[in-house]
């Protein structure tokens, strides 16, 4: 069994108020759940209206099919383009 996850750290240009701030993380949350079949959180940088933290994990069997599933997760957060990526966290045994 392998157990991944990765950790976004945003910017959220233009955003001044954490109502816009939840609009933003539940849409990318939503999406990435239903898209990914994924765990999403928010894991931190809660009370900052212009910064947010995102997590996602999973469980398979395949050591590719995480990697895969990772990266293509990755790719579809920075297509969105509702915010901007300042860092990434991976735990990929």
């Amino acid at each position: 069994m392998i157990v991944a996850s990765q950790t976004w750290e945003f910017s959220i240009p233009g955003c001044s108020s954490l109502k816009e701030k939840r609009a933003v993380v539940r849409s990318m949350r939503d999406r990435l759940r239903s898209r990914y079949n994924v765990s999403v959180a928010e894991t931190g940088l809660h009370d900052v209206h212009s910064r947010a933290e995102l997590s996602i994990a999973i469980v398979t069997t395949d050591r590719r099919q995480a990697m895969s599933i990772l990266d293509k997760t990755d790719q579809f957060v920075e297509s969105l383009g509702t915010a901007v990526i300042v860092r990434v966290d991976r735990d990929f045994p």
